[in-house]
């Protein structure tokens, strides 16, 4: 079958089989591998990515469900305009508090982030523990993602 729909503002085309899933779709037809698969559950969230504003988990829904959605991967999370190696304020705060350690939870863990400070854009610590209860993380114990999420938040609030 014929999918269309808008990843990272472009309108992309691909023939897929009924069973194949978003992030089948997104990392091998269309390359975009910052979206990780971690265990095809549902439970670790990296594989997390915006699907018309809202988050969502791309391993558990089919690339067919998305047919004229906008999609947003991590690959265009940097604010339009910014240079190539410019990165979100989400993604800056990230590694300025050492919310990461190997990093392959980091580009769910992020779109998360970003979900959740658009609902919430000061958020309590049990909001950021909620809002990122999807997601696992084995290396790095959460103290610092929640600190990643607080600074990120303040840096945000700024830019609304």
């Amino acid at each position: 079958m014929r999918v269309e729909l808008v990843v990272n503002g472009q309108p992309r085309a691909a023939e897929v089989e009924d069973h194949t899933l978003l992030v089948e779709l997104l990392r091998e037809q269309l390359g975009l591998t910052g979206t990780h698969v971690g265990c095809d559950t549902s439970q670790c969230g990296c594989c997390t990515v915006h699907l018309d504003g809202q988050a969502v988990k791309s391993c558990t829904m089919l690339a067919a469900q998305a047919q004229g959605c906008s999609v947003v991967t991590i690959e265009a999370l940097a604010p339009d305009g910014a240079a190539a190696h410019e990165l979100h304020p989400v993604q800056q705060a990230f590694s300025a508090c050492h919310g990461l350690q190997c990093g392959f939870c980091t580009p769910g863990m992020i779109m998360a982030t970003v979900d959740l400070l658009a609902r919430h854009p000061d958020p309590s610590d049990e909001q950021i523990r909620d809002g990122l209860s999807g997601n696992l993380c084995r290396c790095t114990g959460y103290v610092n993602i929640v600190a990643a999420v607080k600074a990120a938040a303040q840096a945000t609030r700024g830019r609304r």
